[in-house]
Protein backbone atom coordinates (compact mmCIF):
# COMPACT_ATOMS: atom_id res chain seq x y z
CA UNK A 1 0.00 0.00 0.00
CA UNK A 2 1.20 3.50 -0.82
CA UNK A 3 -0.01 6.45 1.27
CA UNK A 4 0.64 10.17 0.90
CA UNK A 5 -0.10 12.94 3.41
CA UNK A 6 -0.48 16.49 2.18
CA UNK A 7 0.03 19.00 4.98
CA UNK A 8 2.43 21.62 3.68
CA UNK A 9 2.49 24.23 6.43
CA UNK A 10 3.17 25.31 9.08
CA UNK A 11 5.46 23.90 11.79
CA UNK A 12 2.85 23.75 14.56
CA UNK A 13 0.18 22.31 12.25
CA UNK A 14 2.65 19.73 10.98
CA UNK A 15 3.58 18.69 14.52
CA UNK A 16 -0.12 18.36 15.36
CA UNK A 17 -0.51 16.05 12.34
CA UNK A 18 2.06 13.56 13.65
CA UNK A 19 -0.53 11.63 15.72
CA UNK A 20 -2.41 11.02 12.46
CA UNK A 21 0.85 9.87 10.85
CA UNK A 22 1.44 7.49 13.76
CA UNK A 23 -2.12 6.13 13.44
CA UNK A 24 -1.60 5.39 9.75
CA UNK A 25 1.72 3.67 10.40
CA UNK A 26 0.25 1.58 13.21
CA UNK A 27 -2.66 0.49 11.01
CA UNK A 28 -0.51 -0.16 7.92
CA UNK A 29 2.93 -1.22 9.20
CA UNK A 30 4.15 -2.37 5.76
CA UNK A 31 2.88 0.61 3.79
CA UNK A 32 5.07 3.18 2.09
CA UNK A 33 4.17 6.55 3.60
CA UNK A 34 5.23 9.85 2.04
CA UNK A 35 4.50 13.43 3.14
CA UNK A 36 4.23 16.31 0.67
CA UNK A 37 5.40 19.35 2.58
CA UNK A 38 6.82 22.83 2.10
CA UNK A 39 10.48 23.65 2.78
CA UNK A 40 9.49 25.89 5.73
CA UNK A 41 8.14 22.92 7.71
CA UNK A 42 9.93 19.86 6.34
CA UNK A 43 12.38 19.72 9.23
CA UNK A 44 9.53 19.06 11.64
CA UNK A 45 8.99 15.52 10.27
CA UNK A 46 11.98 14.68 8.10
CA UNK A 47 13.41 12.23 10.63
CA UNK A 48 10.11 10.76 11.83
CA UNK A 49 10.36 6.95 12.09
CA UNK A 50 6.78 6.48 10.85
CA UNK A 51 7.61 8.21 7.57
CA UNK A 52 9.47 6.82 4.57
CA UNK A 53 10.25 10.20 3.04
CA UNK A 54 9.18 13.81 2.59
CA UNK A 55 8.49 15.28 -0.83
CA UNK A 56 9.22 18.95 -1.47
CA UNK A 57 6.10 20.88 -2.42
CA UNK A 58 8.24 23.89 -3.32
CA UNK A 59 7.82 27.46 -2.17
CA UNK A 60 4.32 27.75 -3.65
CA UNK A 61 2.70 25.21 -1.34
CA UNK A 62 -0.81 26.60 -1.74
CA UNK A 63 -2.32 25.08 -4.92
CA UNK A 64 -4.66 28.07 -5.22
CA UNK A 65 -1.77 30.53 -5.38
CA UNK A 66 -0.42 29.74 -8.84
CA UNK A 67 -0.82 27.33 -11.73
CA UNK A 68 2.85 26.39 -11.37
CA UNK A 69 2.37 25.39 -7.73
CA UNK A 70 -0.79 23.46 -8.58
CA UNK A 71 0.95 21.53 -11.36
CA UNK A 72 3.92 20.72 -9.15
CA UNK A 73 1.56 19.18 -6.58
CA UNK A 74 -0.38 17.31 -9.25
CA UNK A 75 2.84 15.78 -10.58
CA UNK A 76 3.93 14.70 -7.09
CA UNK A 77 0.59 13.01 -6.43
CA UNK A 78 0.57 11.43 -9.89
CA UNK A 79 4.15 10.14 -9.79
CA UNK A 80 3.67 8.38 -6.46
CA UNK A 81 0.96 6.01 -7.75
CA UNK A 82 -0.68 6.20 -4.34
CA UNK A 83 -3.56 4.11 -3.04
CA UNK A 84 -4.58 6.61 -0.36
CA UNK A 85 -4.20 10.38 -0.06
CA UNK A 86 -4.72 11.98 3.36
CA UNK A 87 -5.37 15.72 3.29
CA UNK A 88 -5.85 17.38 6.73
CA UNK A 89 -6.26 20.80 5.11
CA UNK A 90 -9.31 23.08 5.02
CA UNK A 91 -9.18 23.98 1.34
CA UNK A 92 -11.14 22.93 -1.71
CA UNK A 93 -7.97 23.40 -3.76
CA UNK A 94 -5.96 20.97 -1.62
CA UNK A 95 -8.23 18.09 -2.63
CA UNK A 96 -8.04 18.68 -6.38
CA UNK A 97 -4.47 17.47 -7.18
CA UNK A 98 -5.02 13.98 -5.67
CA UNK A 99 -8.40 13.77 -7.40
CA UNK A 100 -6.95 14.68 -10.80
CA UNK A 101 -4.01 12.34 -10.17
CA UNK A 102 -6.46 9.44 -9.97
CA UNK A 103 -5.76 8.38 -6.39
CA UNK A 104 -8.64 6.02 -5.58
CA UNK A 105 -9.09 6.80 -1.86
CA UNK A 106 -8.92 10.44 -0.80
CA UNK A 107 -9.57 11.23 2.86
CA UNK A 108 -9.66 14.78 4.12
CA UNK A 109 -11.37 17.60 5.94
CA UNK A 110 -14.69 19.02 4.81
CA UNK A 111 -15.01 22.45 6.40
CA UNK A 112 -17.80 24.60 5.03
CA UNK A 113 -18.23 22.34 2.01
CA UNK A 114 -14.58 22.61 0.95
CA UNK A 115 -13.97 18.85 0.95
CA UNK A 116 -15.86 18.02 -2.23
CA UNK A 117 -12.83 16.39 -3.89
CA UNK A 118 -12.47 13.80 -1.10
CA UNK A 119 -14.43 10.57 -1.20
CA UNK A 120 -13.83 10.01 2.52
CA UNK A 121 -14.91 13.26 4.15
CA UNK A 122 -14.55 14.43 7.74
CA UNK A 123 -16.96 17.22 8.46
CA UNK A 124 -15.52 20.03 10.56
CA UNK A 125 -17.72 22.36 12.56
CA UNK A 126 -16.95 26.01 11.95
CA UNK A 127 -17.93 26.96 15.49
CA UNK A 128 -16.99 24.02 17.76
CA UNK A 129 -13.66 24.55 19.53
CA UNK A 130 -11.92 21.15 19.23
CA UNK A 131 -8.23 20.46 19.30
CA UNK A 132 -6.65 20.48 15.85
CA UNK A 133 -4.88 17.17 16.46
CA UNK A 134 -8.22 15.55 17.31
CA UNK A 135 -9.76 16.94 14.13
CA UNK A 136 -6.90 15.46 12.10
CA UNK A 137 -7.30 12.14 13.93
CA UNK A 138 -10.94 12.13 12.81
CA UNK A 139 -9.57 11.30 9.36
CA UNK A 140 -8.03 8.12 10.77
CA UNK A 141 -11.30 7.31 12.50
CA UNK A 142 -13.17 7.78 9.22
CA UNK A 143 -10.79 5.20 7.75
CA UNK A 144 -11.65 2.79 10.57
CA UNK A 145 -8.28 3.21 12.27
CA UNK A 146 -7.78 3.10 16.05
CA UNK A 147 -6.40 6.33 17.51
CA UNK A 148 -5.96 5.65 21.24
CA UNK A 149 -2.69 6.51 22.97
CA UNK A 150 -1.22 8.73 20.26
CA UNK A 151 0.51 12.05 20.90
CA UNK A 152 2.45 14.59 18.87
CA UNK A 153 6.07 13.55 18.40
CA UNK A 154 9.31 14.97 17.08
CA UNK A 155 12.47 12.90 16.63
CA UNK A 156 15.79 14.78 16.43
CA UNK A 157 18.58 13.10 14.53
CA UNK A 158 21.53 11.58 16.37
CA UNK A 159 23.71 14.18 14.67
CA UNK A 160 21.62 17.00 16.14
CA UNK A 161 21.87 15.49 19.62
CA UNK A 162 25.64 15.30 19.25
CA UNK A 163 25.88 18.90 17.99
CA UNK A 164 23.82 20.19 20.92
CA UNK A 165 25.90 18.20 23.41
CA UNK A 166 29.07 19.64 21.89
CA UNK A 167 27.63 23.18 21.94
CA UNK A 168 26.79 22.90 25.63
CA UNK A 169 30.27 21.58 26.38
CA UNK A 170 31.84 24.52 24.54
CA UNK A 171 29.69 26.87 26.60
CA UNK A 172 30.99 25.24 29.78
CA UNK A 173 27.66 23.63 30.69
CA UNK A 174 27.90 20.26 32.38
CA UNK A 175 25.57 17.34 31.63
CA UNK A 176 23.64 17.67 34.89
CA UNK A 177 23.27 21.43 35.11
CA UNK A 178 19.68 22.72 35.05
CA UNK A 179 18.73 24.60 31.90
CA UNK A 180 15.67 26.71 31.14
CA UNK A 181 14.92 27.75 27.56
CA UNK A 182 13.05 30.99 26.88
CA UNK A 183 11.61 31.47 23.40
CA UNK A 184 10.01 34.94 23.07
CA UNK A 185 9.37 34.78 19.31
CA UNK A 186 6.70 33.27 17.11
CA UNK A 187 3.52 34.48 15.54
CA UNK A 188 5.04 34.54 12.06
CA UNK A 189 4.79 31.96 9.28
CA UNK A 190 4.25 31.97 5.50
CA UNK A 191 0.48 32.07 5.94
CA UNK A 192 0.01 34.68 8.66
CA UNK A 193 1.68 37.24 10.88
CA UNK A 194 0.20 37.52 14.38
CA UNK A 195 2.84 39.24 16.47
CA UNK A 196 0.32 39.88 19.25
CA UNK A 197 0.68 36.19 20.20
CA UNK A 198 4.04 37.12 21.78
CA UNK A 199 4.09 37.46 25.55
CA UNK A 200 5.91 40.69 26.50
CA UNK A 201 9.69 40.31 26.64
CA UNK A 202 9.79 41.91 30.09
CA UNK A 203 7.64 39.05 31.35
CA UNK A 204 10.00 36.47 29.84
CA UNK A 205 12.89 38.18 31.61
CA UNK A 206 11.15 38.24 35.00
CA UNK A 207 10.14 34.60 34.67
CA UNK A 208 13.68 33.64 33.71
CA UNK A 209 15.08 35.47 36.72
CA UNK A 210 12.76 33.50 39.01
CA UNK A 211 13.92 30.23 37.41
CA UNK A 212 17.55 31.17 37.95
CA UNK A 213 16.93 32.10 41.58
CA UNK A 214 14.83 29.07 42.55
CA UNK A 215 16.57 26.29 40.64
CA UNK A 216 19.97 27.75 39.86
CA UNK A 217 19.03 27.36 36.20
CA UNK A 218 21.20 28.51 33.33
CA UNK A 219 18.98 30.54 30.99
CA UNK A 220 19.08 29.99 27.23
CA UNK A 221 17.27 32.50 25.02
CA UNK A 222 16.17 30.94 21.73
CA UNK A 223 14.68 32.15 18.48
CA UNK A 224 14.96 32.08 14.74
CA UNK A 225 16.96 34.45 12.56
CA UNK A 226 14.06 36.91 12.66
CA UNK A 227 13.93 36.94 16.46
CA UNK A 228 17.33 38.50 17.19
CA UNK A 229 15.87 41.78 18.44
CA UNK A 230 13.36 39.97 20.66
CA UNK A 231 16.09 37.79 22.14
CA UNK A 232 18.31 40.79 22.79
CA UNK A 233 15.37 42.53 24.44
CA UNK A 234 15.01 39.66 26.91
CA UNK A 235 18.76 39.70 27.60
CA UNK A 236 18.69 43.45 28.21
CA UNK A 237 15.88 43.05 30.76
CA UNK A 238 17.39 40.10 32.61
CA UNK A 239 19.10 40.85 35.93
CA UNK A 240 21.07 37.58 35.62
CA UNK A 241 23.37 36.17 32.97
CA UNK A 242 21.84 34.26 30.07
CA UNK A 243 23.14 32.74 26.85
CA UNK A 244 21.81 34.01 23.54
CA UNK A 245 21.26 31.16 21.07
CA UNK A 246 18.78 33.00 18.84
CA UNK A 247 19.42 32.19 15.20
CA UNK A 248 22.01 29.56 16.12
CA UNK A 249 19.96 26.34 16.15
CA UNK A 250 18.08 24.40 13.50
CA UNK A 251 14.69 22.84 14.19
CA UNK A 252 16.46 19.53 14.62
CA UNK A 253 18.82 21.03 17.22
CA UNK A 254 16.00 22.78 19.10
CA UNK A 255 14.28 19.41 19.40
CA UNK A 256 17.51 17.88 20.70
CA UNK A 257 17.93 20.74 23.18
CA UNK A 258 14.31 20.26 24.29
CA UNK A 259 15.26 16.83 25.59
CA UNK A 260 18.02 18.39 27.66
CA UNK A 261 16.33 21.38 29.35
CA UNK A 262 14.37 21.18 32.59
CA UNK A 263 11.80 23.65 31.23
CA UNK A 264 10.96 25.22 27.86
CA UNK A 265 8.83 28.40 27.89
CA UNK A 266 7.40 29.77 24.68
CA UNK A 267 4.43 31.37 23.02
CA UNK A 268 1.79 29.58 20.99
CA UNK A 269 4.11 28.94 18.08
CA UNK A 270 5.31 26.02 16.01
CA UNK A 271 8.72 25.72 17.62
CA UNK A 272 7.16 25.46 21.09
CA UNK A 273 4.96 22.64 19.76
CA UNK A 274 8.10 21.01 18.39
CA UNK A 275 9.92 21.25 21.72
CA UNK A 276 6.98 19.71 23.56
CA UNK A 277 6.70 16.95 20.97
CA UNK A 278 10.43 16.23 21.41
CA UNK A 279 9.87 15.60 25.11
CA UNK A 280 10.57 18.94 26.80
CA UNK A 281 8.59 19.96 29.85
CA UNK A 282 6.84 22.88 28.26
CA UNK A 283 4.92 25.99 29.23
CA UNK A 284 3.00 27.38 26.24
CA UNK A 285 1.60 30.87 26.81
CA UNK A 286 -1.63 31.82 25.06
CA UNK A 287 -3.18 35.19 24.43
CA UNK A 288 -5.31 35.87 21.34
CA UNK A 289 -5.24 32.23 20.14
CA UNK A 290 -7.42 29.46 21.55
CA UNK A 291 -5.72 26.83 23.77
CA UNK A 292 -8.70 24.52 23.32
CA UNK A 293 -7.60 24.23 19.70
CA UNK A 294 -3.83 24.67 19.84
CA UNK A 295 -2.47 23.53 23.23
CA UNK A 296 0.50 21.13 23.11
CA UNK A 297 -0.79 17.67 22.17
CA UNK A 298 1.39 15.70 24.55
CA UNK A 299 0.74 13.87 27.85
CA UNK A 300 -0.72 16.35 30.37
CA UNK A 301 2.07 15.83 32.90
CA UNK A 302 4.55 17.11 30.31
CA UNK A 303 3.11 20.45 29.25
CA UNK A 304 0.82 23.27 30.36
CA UNK A 305 -1.14 25.78 28.33
CA UNK A 306 -1.34 28.96 30.41
CA UNK A 307 -3.99 31.56 29.54
CA UNK A 308 -6.89 33.71 30.63
CA UNK A 309 -10.28 33.02 29.04
CA UNK A 310 -10.89 35.38 26.15
CA UNK A 311 -13.63 35.67 23.50
CA UNK A 312 -11.53 33.84 20.90
CA UNK A 313 -13.04 34.00 17.41
CA UNK A 314 -14.95 31.04 16.03
CA UNK A 315 -12.83 29.21 13.51
CA UNK A 316 -9.56 29.70 15.39
CA UNK A 317 -6.66 31.56 13.80
CA UNK A 318 -8.25 30.95 10.41
CA UNK A 319 -10.74 33.66 11.34
CA UNK A 320 -7.90 36.20 11.30
CA UNK A 321 -6.18 38.46 13.79
CA UNK A 322 -7.64 39.72 17.07
CA UNK A 323 -6.60 43.38 16.88
CA UNK A 324 -8.11 44.46 20.21
CA UNK A 325 -6.16 41.93 22.32
CA UNK A 326 -3.92 43.52 24.95
CA UNK A 327 -1.63 41.49 27.22
CA UNK A 328 -2.02 43.91 30.11
CA UNK A 329 -5.82 43.75 30.09
CA UNK A 330 -6.52 40.30 28.67
CA UNK A 331 -3.43 38.12 29.08
CA UNK A 332 -1.68 36.18 31.80
CA UNK A 333 1.04 37.78 33.86
CA UNK A 334 4.26 36.43 35.30
CA UNK A 335 2.62 35.19 38.52
CA UNK A 336 0.21 32.87 36.70
CA UNK A 337 2.91 31.44 34.44
CA UNK A 338 5.33 31.02 37.34
CA UNK A 339 2.78 29.07 39.37
CA UNK A 340 2.30 26.61 36.52
CA UNK A 341 6.04 26.35 35.89
CA UNK A 342 6.79 25.46 39.50
CA UNK A 343 4.04 22.87 39.58
CA UNK A 344 5.18 21.33 36.30
CA UNK A 345 8.88 21.19 37.18
CA UNK A 346 8.74 20.31 40.87
CA UNK A 347 5.94 17.82 40.39
CA UNK A 348 8.24 15.79 38.15
CA UNK A 349 11.50 16.06 40.12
Amino acid sequence: MRIVIYKPCCIGDVILTTPLLAALRRAYPRATVHWIIGPWSAGAVKNHPALDSTLDAGQEVNPAASLRGFMRLYKLFRAGRYDLAVVPVRSVWAGLPPLLAGIPRRAGLDSGGRGLAHNIRVRVSLSEARHEAEIYLDIARALGIETDGLWASFHPTDAAVERVDELLRRLGIGPNEPLVALHPGGGRNPGMVMAEKRWPIRNFAELGARCAERWGAILLVLGGPGDLDLAQGVLDELPVRALNLAGELSLDEIGALGRRVMLYVGNDTGVTHLAAAAGARTIMIFGPSDPRRYAPYVPPEQARAVYKPFPWPEGGVGAGRVPDFDWGRHGVGVAEVWEQAVDLVEGSL
